[in-house]
């Protein structure tokens, strides 16, 4: 999709935000980029982090911008909000008002009928809300003030629901009475009321969706709905007024009242399929203990600031994100885990809002909370997965955009050959008709979104979050996994197991090993930090930190100059000192070394150990078929232990990021489907390669930001569960278009050869969507 700005001047400026730049000479660069656009003036500001765009062009296109700043290496931070849509009626509508939507400038949207929502993406600070409800509203829609979504079912009117019903129950006598021969039981005129009250009342609706989808150069179901039923209604009208008994103002009001008793069902159907949503919104509570100037105050989670100490009582609900201070409690996770045994904690660990305390009480301090909370994370990241789209959509989209007018074209066709083959005009009337109201966007437009709704939901049950609807239908197609090995196969917890000293002491060359990786994240660093901290070593004050990735580090500590990593990369070795670190990689250690002004100076031995459950997710993602291929940064040997260990055939070793990436891309070109699984940061490379990525959760935000597909386990046990519950999904998606289609294929030529009363047509058409929901809540019974 174009995106575009219309200017309203000759000259059309526009800021856009830039995030990664380190330097002045970053901003020169990405400056630079842009300036070689046509039409293009840039001026790009590092303080502030923004690039002033001008132009004298006729608009200016916000997507090559953005595309040219990727790929100078730096992202355009994007911001995006959800609104919830009143009034549409079928897939035609979600599809019309995407359309409206994706022209507005500078806005990617994606409009979703099943949950009724629009998801909104722009570059941060460049969305206009009230433009954007302004649209809506043209295209005949309507957004609540609230950006959140509402989780109610949108229900028809009730008032205009019951007004249907009770205009449309005396027909019941009068078509009794033709099935018996006997027309008009009920008074002609009485008809006429109660029909006209249905029609332009309840059925005003009708009129007014069709009214806005054919002004946008669109027809939805709405369209079909008022044309069928005002055939009806007109014929009925004008037979009336000639004298003649074959009226159907029984067949217009009871289609009316038909297709709102559906869509009232599939309302609440509709409403089960997000039922994760209001079950995590649930878990947190409304109020909590917090300590205010000494005294203990029972406040709303609204007044609570980062920082406060609040008190969580034996069986009561957390409130924020916390560490606790005193106490220890056994915590049930299970709706942020998916675990179901109860988690100990105590002084110095975390615990996340929405968990709950089954035994104990603690007082904790407020690291984070309102939206900055892990579950506000997983509630915002279901909520995308949810109103996103899978792209097995595509095909039912495409239809659906040319559904209403065929069935159109099909209703005028059978008028006209009804017509010249019993030389009937009204019997070639309701013929048409009944094609009319038995056709269904609808079903077509519900049977993706309804599952991935359900889908999404039980991930997050299980302690599955899926990014995306594309991660879930992608996750059925893995036949490849590459995994990481430290933290991913192993606990991620190694410790130092044994020390060679070359030169100096075994304390100086554990302090300054730990002084340097002090500034890293890895694993291995905090294994060499933890070690000083035992020894009760101070650390020493590293300078000029360089990191080469997958090798190690390089820093200046006073006067000297420090390299600490691979030991091939960190000094050539001699034939002992090679002899040396193949005894200790032969032990299963993960040996790095660490050279003084280029002198070697020892090699430090580290030993992580597999997670006690690894041996069985390997064998139970081999016995699905998934071939698995373990790749490291670390030596061959250790390499060699895990994986023989772990039951793994395939794996590399002394693999850098770039090279895991190269694989990837190879494996991809001979046609696999490839997962990775790795800790969603030193994988960087070799995650964004992947067709598919699972990031273990550990507490940390950026896998959820981040990962395909977050393992709240943090165990690659569940990767077999996201692919099974992947394929369920998909199933019910196929399942769903299956019954759509052939619903329409086969529904629209029986109406069409007469075989089909309007009534009946429409009952069918209403319970056409009612049945596609209601496979999909079936879903529900999958089991991980």
């Amino acid at each position: 999709m174009s995106q575009t700005l219309n200017p309203t001047a000759s000259n059309t400026s526009i800021d856009i935000p830039i995030e990664g730049m380190t330097c002045s000479a970053c901003a020169q660069r990405v400056e630079k980029v842009l300036n070689r656009l046509d039409g293009i003036q840039a001026s790009v500001n590092f303080a502030s982090e923004m690039a002033q765009i001008n132009s004298t062009s006729s608009a200016i296109q916000i997507a090559p911008i953005i595309q040219a700043i990727e790929h100078a290496g730096y992202q355009v931070p994007r911001q995006q909000i959800e609104l919830p849509i009143e009034g549409m009626t079928c897939s035609a509508c979600a599809l019309r008002l995407e359309k409206v939507l994706n022209r507005l400038p500078n806005l990617s949207a994606q409009v979703n009928f099943a949950n009724e929502s629009a998801q909104i993406s722009a570059p941060r600070g460049l969305i206009d809300l009230d433009t954007v409800k302004a649209a809506i509203e043209k295209a005949g829609f309507s957004s609540p003030t609230s950006t959140q979504i509402n989780t109610a079912p949108a229900a028809e009117t009730p008032w205009l629901f019951m007004i249907a019903i009770v205009c449309t129950l005396p027909f019941l006598v009068e078509m009794g009475g033709m099935l018996f021969g006997r027309h008009g039981i009920l008074p002609f005129a009485l008809q006429f009321v109660l029909a006209s009250i249905v029609q332009f009342i309840p059925g005003l609706r009708f009129y007014r969706g069709a009214y806005f989808a054919l002004r946008g150069g669109a027809a939805n179901m709405d369209v079909l709905v008022a044309l069928g039923t005002s055939m009806a209604w007109l014929y009925s009208c004008w037979a009336w007024s000639a004298g003649r008994h074959d009226l159907y103002f029984e067949a217009s009001a009871a289609i009316i009242t038909l297709v709102m008793l559906g869509k009232w069902l599939e309302s609440r159907a509709k409403h089960k399929t997000a039922s994760a949503i209001s079950e995590l919104l649930a878990l947190q509570p409304q109020t909590a203990r917090v300590e205010r100037n000494g005294q203990w105050l029972e406040l709303a989670i609204a007044n609570i600031q980062q920082g406060d100490i609040l008190m969580v009582r034996d069986g009561e609900s957390i409130a924020v994100d916390g560490v606790i201070l005193s106490g220890s409690i056994a915590v049930d996770e299970a709706m942020l885990t998916g675990e179901s045994i109860p988690a100990s904690k105590t002084m110095g660990d975390t615990v996340f809002a929405g968990t709950r305390s089954s035994q104990g009480s603690i007082t904790i301090r407020a690291t984070s909370i309102g939206s900055a909370t892990q579950l506000a994370a997983i509630i915002r990241m279901v909520r995308q997965a949810q109103g996103s789209k899978a792209p097995i959509q595509r095909l039912a989209d495409q239809i659906a955009a040319i559904f209403v007018p065929a069935v159109l074209v099909i209703a005028l066709v059978t008028f006209v050959a009804t017509w010249l083959v019993l030389n009937d005009p009204t019997t070639a009337l309701i013929h048409a008709i009944a094609v009319l109201v038995i056709a269904c966007p609808c079903a077509l437009g519900l049977a993706t979104p309804t599952a991935i709704m359900v889908g999404v939901g039980l991930g997050a049950k299980n302690g599955l979050l899926f990014r995306n609807a594309s991660a879930l239908e992608l996750a059925s197609h893995i036949d490849t996994l590459i995994v990481d090995k430290t933290g991913t196969l192993t606990e991620g917890q190694p410790k130092v197991s044994a020390v060679h000293l070359i030169n100096g002491t075994e304390s100086e060359l554990i302090l300054q090993a730990a002084s340097i990786e002090a500034h890293s994240q890895h694993p291995l660093a905090h294994a060499l930090i933890s070690e000083a901290q035992t020894q009760q070593l101070a650390l020493l004050t590293a300078s000029e930190i360089h990191t080469e990735v997958g090798l190690g580090m390089s820093a200046q500590i006073g006067n000297d100059q420090f390299k600490v990593g691979r030991p091939d990369w960190v000094s050539p070795l001699n034939a002992e000192q090679k002899a040396q670190l193949d005894v200790m990689t032969q032990a299963g250690q993960t040996v790095i070394a660490l050279a003084k002004n280029e002198q070697l100076q020892g090699f430090i031995g580290l030993k992580d150990t597999p997670r006690a459950d690894a041996k069985a997710a390997v064998k139970s993602l081999q016995l699905a078929g998934i071939n698995i291929i373990m790749l490291t940064g670390d030596n061959p040997a250790t390499a060699a232990v895990i994986a023989n260990e772990l039951g793994i055939t395939t794996f590399q070793a002394q693999m850098s990021p770039k090279d895991k990436a190269a694989l990837i891309t190879q494996l991809q070109a001979q046609g696999r489907h490839v997962a990775m699984a790795g800790d969603g940061i030193n994988d960087a490379p070799a995650l964004a390669a992947a067709n598919v990525s699972f990031a273990m959760q550990s507490g940390a935000s950026v896998a959820i930001e981040t990962a395909d597909i977050t393992l709240m386990h943090n165990d690659i046990a569940h990767i077999a569960a996201a692919i099974s519950l992947s394929k369920a999904t998909i199933r019910k998606i196929k399942q769903n278009l299956f019954f759509a289609f052939i619903y329409n294929a086969l529904g629209i030529p029986v109406a069409a050869l007469g075989l089909l009363n309007p009534i009946v047509a429409g009952a069918a058409m209403a319970m056409s969507s009612i049945s596609v929901v209601s496979n999909a809540l079936l879903l529900k019974r999958w089991k991980s």
